[in-house]
């Protein structure tokens, strides 16, 4: 049960979402994330992470991650109840506990988010099919095919 205050929810539900194309690793990773209080969206953002062999689709997802936390914090929500949502098995279990990070691509953005995470009073984290996540996903999309005119042209 969320406690309600003064009428209003303090329960903020993100989304997250990354993907590395148009090869796994070795592409373009790119991040999508949506923020919502309720049923009412904070922000959203997309972006490119980088491009070339230290680029993974779990880079990516970590990117999205620590690119959501760093917005939270900066507009003063670390002491809300966060829930984080992913379609990544590995990054939900490593940042609930459940599984250790030892080596990949990706560990540098698993050290960055842990230490974000610190700044949060309540921060959950949650896995999710990939059919609930099609927000965070077309964003995610959406930066890549951005990516991909801006190289071309």
């Amino acid at each position: 049960m969320r406690v309600v205050v003064g009428g209003s929810s303090k329960l903020i539900r993100v989304f997250i979402d990354g993907l590395c194309e148009p090869v796994n690793p070795g592409g373009v990773a790119t991040f999508g994330f949506s923020v919502y209080r309720d049923s009412l969206k904070l922000e959203e953002k997309a972006g490119a992470v980088g491009e070339g062999s230290s680029m993974s689709n779990n880079v990516a997802e970590y990117s999205a991650l620590c690119e959501v936390l760093k917005s939270l914090l900066a507009r003063g929500l670390g002491g809300e109840e966060v829930i984080v949502h992913s379609d990544s098995r590995l990054l939900v279990n490593q940042m609930s506990g459940h599984w250790k990070a030892r080596r990949g691509l990706y560990l540098r953005w698993h050290d960055d988010a842990s230490l974000l995470v610190r700044g949060f009073k309540n921060i959950f984290f949650k896995w999710i099919p990939r059919e609930e996540n099609s927000e965070a996903d077309a964003l995610s999309r959406r930066a890549y095919k951005e990516h991909s005119k801006q190289t071309r042209g």
